[in-house]
């Protein structure tokens, strides 16, 4: 591949990143945020945790 058309897919493809993240911040100053991915992790690795140390004859309670 020339060095020329390298570059132009390069600043092809940035243009579109970029386009893409303007709409994106436009769209997402309406929406409210959410939950991010890793607190929703973390809750999920403790309920399995509980699950593993709790003895299966008593169920697991969880306040939430």
């Amino acid at each position: 591949m020339h060095a020329d058309i390298h570059l132009q897919l390069h600043a092809l493809a940035s243009a579109e990143l970029r386009r893409e993240a303007a709409a994106d911040r436009a769209y997402g100053t309406t929406r409210t945020p959410a939950t991010p991915l890793r607190i929703q992790l973390g809750w999920k690795l403790v309920e399995l945790g509980l699950r593993m140390a709790t003895p299966t004859d008593r169920p697991v309670t969880l306040a939430a």
